[in-house]
């Protein structure tokens, strides 16, 4: 689109381009056209598309409807749009898009451009005249033009001559453009090189015109256009305004010596009517003195001389001072004579004479010369009879509705005055509602008490013979019967002479009849359809002109209360409700004189529960003042309810076979014959059952309905996925992808379909689902088979024991062989569930991590197989079987596949309870169990206390006995020695005491 921001006044018309490039599709591109307003510019409001006429939004569809807005292709991939008179609401930010016609998506669709809205401030002014020119006199005209626009504009101005025949016939004199360059128009573009065409700019906002010598040719009448222009951000210069002044008549004279007097009649002749005669000079010379004469029957009535001093003769002069004539010199060779209301007096033979004079030394006027002009015979008519008519567009209005009456008076146009009564229902005198006298001045009838009575009513004068009472806003106490009454001439004249009319007109109350009807065309809805809802005001009020405000309300279900959804007021203003945000996106609104409509998209299980719409009705004068409504009416409730669409989903359900050779690949097919029509998603599942009497089905691998797609937890691993992987062919067909097909491939395949759709919440809805048939997958024989011991066997094992359960082949494959087992355990009616899978390469494989320390398969001989488990408990019984499945290696390099593999026969495994033993009751009992093993415990910790404590009480009796021993080897040593002895066995003493 075009590169905004672009400016544009208020009151002019836009266009703003769209192109769109680069499709593929058909070359007729269409073009759908939206706004952001300013008051709410996160809302869409769609305007006008090239191929949907439902497509405009409430508040613009009149005007497309009026062609103010429409759309102008200029080629298959381009078009304008154009708004003839923009509003200052029109403001914001404009999105043209062009919904996509290619197969893909290759890029965006959508463009915008912002459009600011700007008030008109361009005035272009000059004084409204009528010039009389000599030929070859100068002549200058100034004109006024300015603007006070915030933005940068430029202003352009031309001067016009338009001569008789139109303004389509319109000249350009000179113009000053917006970038200050003077252009002559072509007829004058020899004499603005001559310097004989001027255009001055005389300050900042005076722009004058001169001619130095008018000719013939410049006669006609003058006037200045001024245009204001703007610079687009893409440089190019646009006018969003242009004024034109009022014109200035100039009359150019040719130049001459003598000149002649001709006398006009300008009015029709008849009693009491305005007569007008005009005395007009032809080819007089250059800057004329003149005197003009007026006569009747040959003698003067009145004169005026060059200086403009009149004077009248008896009974005109009484009649001038009375305001009844009027001798006045229109121009310098132009006088006229005015009688504003002819009577018999005045028929008769009129002339006027005019003399060319100039002033003597002396002061007087000297006469050059003088001509008379031809007599005009003036004989008045008498006026014609006349009758009054009163006419409306309703007898019968509703109240509040705007009350027009219509009064007409036919004959001979002529000054008229009009008095207008009221005479009540149930009453018989008249009062006076209003009057307008032959002046214009209005008379108004004594009010009611109500201080809104005058303000309520109108009366105009459409033209000179009709005449308009309107009460803006009828109650009830203005029905009864209406009078006008029709008077012509002055006031003496028209006394007791008029002319009337009746008629009488009923205002009807609304509070006694207001209803309000809610209807819906399918109070059932499919989720994702659309429904509509009609408000309606009860038949009688479709010719109701009052405003008219629709009050939608909805009611969700659970929901013990009506909560507000949608107002839309008389003049076409949305307000939405605050909790209900869920509709604005997808609901479109209509709504005429007496009728609300709402059309919602994309219906939702949220759009279920009761709605009604409540009808208000207003006062036009009441509006501004936010008064309440006159009546109002709210309408049934009606329940809608959203349902999911029924599904058509078919699948083949054709059963079918495939044999293969082995590590060869394949492809399972889902075919969908038939879906829901629709925005509709699909969840494809494959399962898979192998061929053994006791396997249940596996889940292969799931594509849901957002296309995410998950394995199963059997074919989680690796080397599933890459065998596994499923294959979008067409919208209709989907293929599951095999490769390498062996042993443990064979069995039965299907896959289930489901329909989703997504609603308005964001939340996923299955309509239904179907399964294909059963292909069964086999592989053709390569001479090898596995046999696998068929004896049936029931072993019995004691709970917390070990058991081995046995699997043995009746004999061995080539020495080139490798085998796997795997083993599986159902019980009850759960289904198989898989324990252990030992591998051709000697892989232990576990179903559940947690039992790895519970079980341990291994290959006890080359031809048997053990499963053992570990402290049997009570849930192990069951059915346990194994299978056996041969390996080989094929291909260069090799691979090992499974080639064959065969079933053993159940194995019934029966647990039985343990005896009762002492060791087993102690352990059976916690607090004995506690008290076995803390006592000794304790018993040992005091025990060892005792012994540490005997340890050093020995230790100490030690230390003194050897003590004992020395002393008494020294006693005997050292007998003579008393006193020292005695000494040093007072402190050993001592050192024993401490």
């Amino acid at each position: 689109v075009q590169k905004g921001p672009l400016y544009r006044a208020a009151g002019y018309p836009v266009s703003i381009g769209c192109n769109v490039t680069g499709h593929q599709g058909p070359s007729l591109q269409h073009f759908q056209w939206s706004v952001y307003l300013l008051t709410a510019p996160t809302r869409e409001v769609q305007i006008i598309s090239t191929n949907d006429d439902t497509f405009s939004y409430a508040m613009y569809a009149q005007r497309v409807r009026n062609k103010d807005i429409y759309v102008e292709r200029l080629q298959d991939n381009s078009v304008l749009l154009h708004i003839s008179k923009l509003q200052m609401k029109d403001a914001g930010e404009y999105e043209c898009h062009t919904p996509n016609t290619d197969a893909k998506y290759y890029g965006s669709y959508s463009a915008k451009t912002n459009l600011t809205v700007i008030p008109d401030t361009l005035s272009a002014t000059m004084s409204s005249q009528t010039l009389s020119k000599e030929e070859g006199e100068p002549l200058e005209l100034t004109c006024e033009a300015s603007k006070a626009t915030a933005q940068h504009t430029h202003l352009s101005i031309t001067w016009y001559l338009m001569q008789e025949g139109g303004r389509s016939q319109a000249t350009s004199i000179i113009s000053l453009s917006r970038d200050f360059v003077l252009t002559p128009g072509p007829s004058y573009a020899k004499r603005f090189a001559a310097g004989d065409v001027r255009l001055d700019k005389l300050g900042t906002a005076t722009f004058r015109l001169s001619i130095g010598h008018l000719q013939p040719s410049d006669q006609g009448k003058l006037f200045c256009e001024a245009a204001e222009w703007i610079q687009d951000p893409d440089e190019t210069w646009t006018f969003i305004t242009k004024k034109e002044t009022d014109q200035t008549t100039l009359r150019v004279q040719p130049a001459g010596r003598d000149f002649k007097v001709s006398i006009t009649t300008e009015s029709t002749s008849a009693k009491g009517k305005p007569l007008e005669l005009v005395c007009l000079v032809v080819g007089s010379v250059r800057d004329p003195q003149l005197q003009g004469f007026w006569f009747l029957n040959g003698t003067e009535i009145a004169s005026i001389d060059a200086s403009g001093v009149l004077d009248l003769r008896m009974g005109y002069k009484d009649r001038a001072s009375q305001g009844q004539l009027q001798v006045s010199k229109m121009n310098p060779k132009a006088f006229s004579l005015n009688i504003f209301s002819a009577g018999p007096e005045d028929e008769g033979d009129y002339s006027c004479a005019v003399a060319e004079v100039v002033r003597a030394r002396t002061g007087s006027w000297q006469v050059l010369q003088r001509e008379q002009s031809p007599v005009s015979h003036v004989r008045l008519r008498e006026p014609a009879a006349r009758s009054v008519v009163i006419s409306t567009r309703q007898q019968a209005v509703w109240e509040g509705e705007a009350l027009a009456l219509l009064c007409k008076a036919s004959g001979v146009e002529s000054p008229l005055s009009v008095t207008w009564w009221h005479i009540p229902q149930d009453q018989t005198q008249p009062k006076l509602v209003a009057g307008m006298a032959q002046d214009g001045t209005v008379q108004l009838g004594v009010s009611s008490g109500d201080p809104s009575y005058h303000g309520n009513m109108r009366l105009a004068k459409l033209d000179w013979a009709t005449f308009q009472l309107e009460i803006t806003s009828s109650t009830v106490s203005d029905s009864g019967v209406y009078e006008c009454r029709v008077s012509e001439g002055s006031q003496n004249q028209a006394r007791g002479r008029h002319w009337t009319h009746k008629i009488s007109v009923t205002v009807r109350s609304l509070n006694s009849s207001l209803q309000v009807n809610l209807l819906s065309r399918q109070p059932q809805v499919k989720l994702g359809d659309t429904f509509d809802l009609s408000c309606i005001a009860g038949a009688d009020y479709s010719d109701l002109r009052l405003p008219l405000t629709m009050r939608w309300r909805f009611q969700p279900d659970g929901s013990q209360a009506f909560r507000q959804l949608i107002r839309v007021t008389h003049n076409g203003i949305i307000e939405w409700g605050d909790s209900l945000s869920q509709f604005q996106k997808k609901t479109k609104v209509s709504q005429s004189s007496f009728r609300s409509q709402l059309l919602i998209h994309d219906a939702s299980e949220e759009e279920t529960g009761k709605y009604e719409c409540e009808v208000e009705v207003y006062d036009r004068n009441s509006l501004p003042t936010n008064s309440p409504a006159r009546a109002s009416a709210v309408s049934h409730p009606l329940r809608i309810v959203v349902t999911l669409p029924e599904s058509k989903l078919k699948v083949n359900s054709r059963n079918q076979s495939q044999e293969i050779s082995i590590i060869s690949n394949t492809n399972i097919e889902c075919n969908i014959l038939s879906r829901t029509i629709g925005n509709l998603q699909l969840a494809i599942i494959w399962y898979f059952s192998p061929i053994s009497s006791n396997a249940s089905w596996l889940r292969i691998l799931e594509m849901d309905q957002t296309s995410v797609v998950k394995y199963g937890n059997e074919f989680h691993t690796p080397q599933k996925k890459q065998k596994f992987h499923m294959e979008k062919v067409s919208q209709d067909l989907f293929q599951l992808h095999i490769l390498s097909v062996e042993d443990s491939d064979q069995g039965r395949y299907y896959c289930a379909v489901e329909e989703w759709l997504l609603s308005t919440d964001g939340t996923w809805k299955k309509l239904g689902g179907k399964k294909s048939g059963l292909t069964e997958l086999k592989l053709r024989p390569t001479g090898r088979k596995v046999q696998v011991s068929k004896v049936h066997q029931t072993e019995n094992a004691t709970e917390h024991r070990e058991v081995a359960l046995s699997c043995s082949l009746e004999s061995l494959g080539g020495e080139a062989s490798l085998y796997s087992v795997m083993w599986f355990r159902s019980r009850g009616d759960t289904g198989s569930q898989m324990l252990v899978h030992l591998h051709h390469d000697g892989l232990l494989e576990y179903g559940q991590e947690g039992r790895r320390g519970h079980l341990h398969c291994a290959r006890a001989s080359p031809t048997d197989f053990v499963l053992k488990l570990h402290a049997v408990e009570m849930e192990d019984a069951g059915m346990y079987w194994c299978t056996v499945a041969e390996w080989q290696l094929y291909g260069h390099p090799g691979k090992w596949v499974s080639q064959a593999s065969d079933e053993s026969q159940q194995i019934v495994l029966r647990v039985l309870p343990s005896e009762t033993t002492f060791p087993s009751r102690i352990c059976s009992s916690t607090p004995l169990l506690y008290f076995l093993v803390i006592c000794p415990l304790v018993m040992f910790i005091l025990l060892l206390i005792s012994l540490l404590c005997l340890s050093w009480k020995a230790k100490k009796l030690s230390q003194l006995s050897h003590r004992a021993q020395k002393d008494k080897s020294l006693w005997v040593g050292l007998n003579g020695a008393e006193g020292w002895t005695t000494d040093r066995r007072k402190h050993q003493e001592e050192d024993e005491d401490n």
